[in-house]
């Protein structure tokens, strides 16, 4: 029998099937399994078989994965891995990550900001928000690991199937991984004969969707196998301000691979890869938020409602008030578009209360690609044989969407605007802002406001970049990064007829991302940066007033980053007899990161008309050079780290249909650098790694003559240095706790008649942040203290406290209010729902008078508060699935066959600080489909739905920066969708 046999049940992606987790075998069920070979080895086989046949014998049939780089049964692998066939894939809907997941124990996926997503694993996941983070969840395609993919923008298509492994990964797998590893293996090409494939689905929301797949042999030796898939199809959101839909997609991918077997030794697959979307996908489903009232913090950190933050929170509105203006220059007090205790630019804004449907004014946009080519080698020595896989890969991705979320008032008659028209002009009174008048509201408030396109020069409106000019100011953000990553590993594996044998290896990966940046612009950034530069650079001689502070819009921006990484690992198998078995694995892991990052908004004086400030030193406006630029330096840092990991494994087999086993493996993440934060934030300038001991023991089995599968797993993790994320100063900044977790999973399949298949999973999950850890919660800087005055800087719009050292809230009172009229601004009032009072202020005179004066109070950005004890975030305590599916056989071949899925996600919450906010409730989800398959199956009618409650369902959420005010961004699950498909092979 040749040693790259696949399974038969996973040739095709169009095959119907039972799910290969709760599939039936056929009456040749023993050619069903691929050989045990040694270590490293790929099983294969070019039979065809009838996977809805059964016998009595064996009701439910095997699967065999490579999850230790050796084919074998699932049920023969001493670790908890799930594994996915194309025939499971199919049946169970399993369409895209979030499908995933819900059949999945212990594990949640959700999108995340930034264009990001999130594998968590065991309550493990990529917490860690950054250019330098690396992956918890290892992400693999033909066992090539993946730094940044656009796979989860794309659909599943021609897998031969995915395999998820539970637990920290190193001595296996090239890339370290805390939690787990997620790998995507393809369809290869099949030698046996030509083969195609097709289905086309139309569905609601005008959905329309194509997979195909082509499959030739070119002799005996050579094959090549292309499939590809495309969507289409309408929004799940109505936008109510122009009456369209948004959040589509419009994408294909293709996939060819070639694949060369001279003999049954060795065996070469190409495989090339290219992914395309272009569409209206919007990175964010909905923002909820309780409005504060006083606009010190913009929500209130009690509950997600169906409102809108205060537009008087956030940094358009501080740096364009009349407060600010007047501390700056007081001539420019009567040119501010509102005063911080007048009109919230919200007022009369309306929040749909429903998930599916968002008032904007600015509909999303978003292009995403990816391009991989892989090499695949694998040749047969006889006592040892060698795996090698390498390839390179390119990805990037471009995204704009309404950062609000909201449709603020019209400018058109404001006063500010007014003054600007009246006197900023030659001649005027103030003639210095004519440059500003001509640029921002060349034919008067009434003709609109111009305002910046997200810029990668910096300059914005005032260099002839503009989205145009409307009544209102459109506030947005744009998110994007491109990719590109070379990476090659190497495994010997012994194939030794002896008690021992072995696997050592080593990878090196180099990946470079570029242009990782992130915008918001608003019109408020413009009119700051003209106003403020035009003052100035009044007085400059040859300027008069003709320049703005650059870039007018706020800009994170990491330029260049660079990881190098290489790892050495192994495993010794010792077989002490046919059934006891200890495996002890090493690695070691060498990681080498180097970012340039800067941090922009209102930065350096700009002459109007510059072509781009990108380089150059910082201008002082004394020194001003008309014929120049300039702008902040990119910030430099490089970082090394290195450890070594390893695991132990022993698993013994108490007869063919029972496994029990026990492991130890130390997991690690290597840590990395913050971008860029102003010196009066506490963040720190680097994240340590984080390390996992965890250990597991487990117990796999087959009851009932084959008719009952049933596995279950334990596991406790004791968690040193968690990376987890928080938003400071609009820059996404990682912080490290200590954790302990523990948990039980079970899966079983079962099949009480030949015909009818019942699988089903279960977790039980516990996680406990440990230590004496505290951190600042952003959206209550307080930490609960009801005796401190929460600050709404007006120079930044971020938050300070101001906490007395004696004499409680009277006296940090006393002292707001006595500094606050020395600049013109008011008493605290009281914050809705915190049980403390809130001003707007300015945290740096606050800090220097409490000094100068020797008042017992303290100035600091946020009273810390313990995390001891509290629950790690996208962590349900419950999850649990089942599924059923009976086949019904009809004379001449045909046959019937309804599933249905029920999915269960129980509670979590979405951040560390365990507040209500923070709360995310569980949500079920439900899907059906019935199938007609004609004889031969050579064609097939399916009629599905999927999320049949059409739950809105929120599988993640994130906390916006306070100069944002602090809205949640919540992403969701699909809504309901319904429609049929055919679909044909030969």
């Amino acid at each position: 029998m040749k040693k790259f046999e696949l399974l038969a049940a996973s040739a095709l992606v169009m095959m119907p099937a039972i799910p290969a987790a709760a599939q039936t075998a056929d009456t040749t069920s023993a050619q069903n399994t691929a050989p045990a070979n040694g270590p490293g080895q790929e099983a294969r086989s070019t039979q065809s078989v009838d996977p809805n046949a059964a016998s009595a014998e064996n009701t439910i049939g095997d699967i065999v994965i490579t999850a230790q780089r050796q084919s074998q049964r699932l049920q023969d692998v001493p670790i908890a891995v799930s594994a996915f066939s194309a025939d499971n894939i199919e049946k169970q809907q399993i369409v895209n990550p979030i499908a995933l997941q819900q059949s999945l124990p212990s594990i949640t996926f959700t999108k995340t900001g930034y264009t990001t997503s999130s594998f968590t694993i065991r309550g493990v996941g990529d917490l860690c928000v950054g250019a330098t983070c690396d992956q918890a969840t290892a992400i693999h395609v033909n066992d090539m690991p993946l730094s940044t993919t656009r796979l989860f923008e794309s659909e599943f298509f021609d897998l031969e199937r995915v395999e998820v492994l539970r637990g920290p990964q190193g001595t296996l797998f090239g890339r370290n991984a805390t939690s787990g590893v997620v790998n995507f293996i393809t369809a290869k090409p099949d030698l046996s004969g030509v083969h195609a494939a097709g289905e086309f689905e139309y569905g609601n929301y005008d959905s329309k969707r194509a997979r195909a797949m082509f499959n030739l042999p070119l002799g005996d030796t050579l094959g090549i196998r292309v499939a590809g898939t495309y969507l289409k199809r309408d929004g799940y959101t109505f936008n109510t301000y122009d009456n369209s839909r948004i959040d589509g997609r419009d994408l294909y991918s293709i996939r060819g691979t070639l694949s060369w077997e001279p003999s049954s030794d060795t065996r070469i697959d190409l495989i090339g890869y290219y992914f395309r979307e272009k569409d209206n996908r919007s990175r964010i489903q909905k923002q909820l938020c309780h409005r504060d009232p006083s606009g010190v913090l913009g929500c209130l950190p009690d509950t997600k409602s169906y409102e809108t933050t205060n537009g008087l929170s956030t940094l358009a509105a501080v740096l364009t008030s009349t407060e600010f203006f007047r501390v700056n220059n007081a001539a420019l007090a009567p040119f501010a578009l509102q005063s911080l205790y007048g009109t919230d630019p919200y007022t009369g804004v309306v929040n749909p209360a429903d998930v599916r449907t968002v008032r904007i004014d600015y509909n999303p946009t978003y292009f995403a690609d990816e391009e991989q080519y892989t090499a695949k080698i694998f040749h047969d020595f006889g006592p040892v044989s060698f795996n090698f896989t390498g390839g390179y890969t390119r990805n990037s991705v471009d995204s704009t969407v309404d950062y609000n979320l909201a449709v603020e008032g019209s400018l058109a008659a404001n006063p500010g605007l007014a003054a600007l028209n009246a006197f900023g002009r030659t001649g005027g009174a103030a003639p210095f802002l004519n440059g500003v008048r001509q640029t921002l509201i060349p034919n008067g408030p009434a003709g609109g406001v111009c305002q910046s396109a997200a810029d990668p020069r910096n300059v914005g409106v005032y260099g002839g970049s503009s989205v145009g000019c409307f009544p209102q100011s459109l506030d947005f953000d744009r998110s994007r990064i491109s990719n590109r990553q070379f990476s090659a590993e190497a495994h010997i594996d012994s194939q030794f007829d002896g008690a021992f044998n072995f696997l050592l290896g080593g990878i090196y990966l180099d990946s470079l991302s570029r242009d990782n940046d992130y915008f918001v612009n608003a019109f408020g950034l413009d009119y700051a940066s003209g106003i403020l530069g035009a003052a100035s650079s009044a007085a400059i001689p040859g300027v008069n007033g003709n320049a703005f502070l650059g870039s007018p819009f706020y800009r994170n921006d990491t330029k260049r980053f660079r990881l190098k990484s290489y790892g050495i690992f192994g495993e010794t198998y010792f077989k002490f007899s046919d059934r006891a078995k200890l495996t002890l694995g090493l690695r070691y892991n060498h990681d080498q990161k180097s970012v340039q990052a800067r941090n922009l908004t209102l930065n350096v004086l700009t002459p109007y008309g510059a072509s781009g400030i990108e380089s150059g030193l910082n201008y002082a406006a004394v020194d001003f050079d008309p014929t120049t630029a300039g702008t902040q330096a990119y910030a430099f840092r490089d970082v090394t780290f290195g450890k070594l990991t390893g695991r132990a494994v022993f698993d013994y087999k108490i007869d063919d249909d029972k496994l029990l086993y026990a492991s130890y493996s130390r997991g690690y993440k290597s840590g990395g650098i913050n971008p860029p934060v102003a010196a009066t934030f506490s963040v720190p300038t680097v994240f340590t790694p984080e390390q996992v001991d965890a250990f597991e023991i487990g117990s796999k089995n087959t009851f009932l003559s084959g008719a009952l599968r049933l596995n279950v797993t334990g596991f406790y993790y004791k968690y040193k240095g968690l990376q987890l994320s928080r938003i400071v100063a609009r820059t996404a900044v990682n912080d490290n706790v200590d954790a302990n977790i523990y948990g039980v999973e079970a899966e079983a399949v079962i099949a009480p008649v030949p015909r009818f298949v019942v699988n089903m999973n279960a977790s039980y999950l516990h996680t406990e942040i440990t230590g004496n850890k505290a951190l600042i919660n952003p959206r209550l800087p307080s930490g609960g203290r009801t005796d401190t005055v929460i600050i709404k800087d007006i120079t930044n719009a971020s938050n300070c406290v101001v906490i007395p050292n004696a004499g409680g809230a009277a006296v940090a009172n006393g002292f707001v209010t006595a500094v606050n009229a020395g600049v013109g601004l008011r008493a605290p009032t009281a914050i809705s729902g915190t049980g403390t009072t809130g001003a707007f202020g300015i945290c740096s005179v606050l800090q220097a008078q409490a000094a100068a004066t020797n008042t017992p109070v303290t100035v600091t950005d946020g009273v810390a508060v313990g995390l001891n004890g509290n629950k790690l975030p996208q962590a349900p305590t419950y999850k649990w699935s089942v599924g059923a599916q009976y086949t019904a056989d009809f004379a001449g071949g045909w046959s019937v066959v309804p599933r249905v899925d029920l999915n269960y996600t129980g509670n979590f919450s979405a951040s560390v600080f365990n507040l209500n906010v923070d709360r995310v409730p569980g949500y079920e989800v439900v899907n059906a489909q019935i199938q007609l398959n004609a004889p031969d199956d050579r064609f097939y009618l399916r009629a599905f739905v999927q999320n049949l409650t059409d739950n809105d369902a929120i599988t993640g959420q994130a906390v916006a920066d306070q100069s944002s005010g602090l809205y949640t961004n919540i992403f969701t699950i699909e809504p309901r969708r319904y429609g049929a498909a055919v679909g044909f092979k030969f």
